[in-house]
């Protein structure tokens, strides 16, 4: 599939926009992590204290085959005025013989509390049932994270169940909430 341009979010605010990630994103999701890193490391494996931008130069870098491969579908997060990059949110883990994935979003620790990943997991999850023919979008989160199984919630996701040791962080191996999107959730029955 063809990395599209962009895909706006559908909000009555037009103060987001969602785009594929461009290698020229480095310098500003750096910042983004490094300024959120104390929120982010305990529920994020990739955000230690070594995370360095050549992380995140690689990581892009790595985004336009994994996308052309059908392995990772991954959107930068922006404010439509400032063009200020506020997070992330993608489709990954996907399993194409059952029609599913994992959807996983972050924001920046200053933009919190703004409905921004709750609006961008929407859109998302959309597009991988709309776009991509997915049966079933999954959202994991740690058990502990109330930050991210509340944006699970506000996406209408239906709570599943609670998965034991299903991530590992670090060295410790973590329950989960598991939450689920299917296309009944979207009209899309």
């Amino acid at each position: 599939m063809d990395i599209p341009r962009t895909i706006h979010l559908s909000s009555n605010d037009g103060r987001l926009l969602l785009r594929p990630y461009e290698v020229s994103d480095a310098a500003d999701m750096y910042e983004a992590v490094i300024a959120s890193r104390s929120e982010l490391s305990p529920w994020m494996d990739w955000c230690t204290p070594q995370y360095a931008i050549q992380d995140t130069r690689e990581w892009l870098q790595s985004l336009p085959d994994a996308w052309k491969q059908g392995e990772i579908y991954g959107f930068g997060i922006f404010d439509a005025g400032t063009e200020q990059f506020v997070g992330g949110c993608g489709l990954n883990h996907i399993l194409w013989d059952y029609k599913l994935a994992n959807l996983g979003y972050w924001v920046r620790s200053e933009r919190t509390r703004e409905g921004i990943a709750t609006r961008a997991a929407i859109v998302v999850a959309r597009f991988g049932i709309e776009k991509l023919g997915l049966r079933r979008v999954e959202i994991i989160a740690a058990v502990e994270n109330a930050a991210s199984r509340r944006v699970a919630e506000k996406t209408g996701a239906q709570f599943e169940g609670i998965l034991r040791n299903r991530i590992k962080i670090g060295d410790q191996n973590l329950d989960t909430a598991m939450y689920s999107l299917i296309p009944d959730d979207f009209g899309q029955g």
